[in-house]
């Protein structure tokens, strides 16, 4: 049975970064953009990674341009955007497809783990999926849904 420490991702440096790296820790996996009515919530993800960090937990950010084409940025383009605007700390990755045939398998594996309300299917930037110490995907959030409504549900894993 495949978990997410079975996957490995691009870090935007271009480095394959097998996800078993986090084995352990609480994560929150969340597709990102940078021109988006959403972007506002990576001051939000970046506040629960100070938060946490120390306790075992980790944001991970992957750019997505299939909603509105709001992520156009190369990988340099889009580090330099999240360092200057947001301070971003947490580990992001190389710019994939959630959805559709060029899906990233890992975003088919949590789309295949935790349905939305209309499907499978990732509706748009900044939807998070909240994962256990033992790598199992525990939530699917909407973007509508603030970094900071997930507090509670974070501290209860950690």
């Amino acid at each position: 049975m495949a978990s997410i420490y079975d996957f490995t991702a691009k870090s935007l440096a271009g480095e394959d970064v097998p996800l078993k790296r986090f084995e352990g820790q609480v994560l929150l996996i969340v597709n990102t953009a940078s021109a988006c009515g959403f972007t506002p919530q990576y001051k939000g993800l970046e506040a629960l990674q100070k938060t946490f960090a120390s306790r075992g937990f980790s944001v991970l950010g992957f750019p997505c341009n299939q909603f509105g084409r709001q992520e156009p940025g190369d990988a340099a383009q889009i580090q330099q955007f999240c360092a200057t605007n947001y301070a971003v700390s947490f580990p992001l990755f190389d710019k994939i497809d959630v959805n559709g045939g060029n899906a990233h398998p890992l975003y088919q594996y949590l789309r295949s783990e935790k349905s939305g309300l209309l499907g499978s299917s990732i509706k748009w930037n900044f939807t998070k999926f909240l994962v256990d110490r033992s790598g199992k995907v525990v939530a699917r959030h909407a973007p509508t849904t603030t970094p900071e409504a997930l507090t509670k549900e974070i501290e209860a894993l950690l």
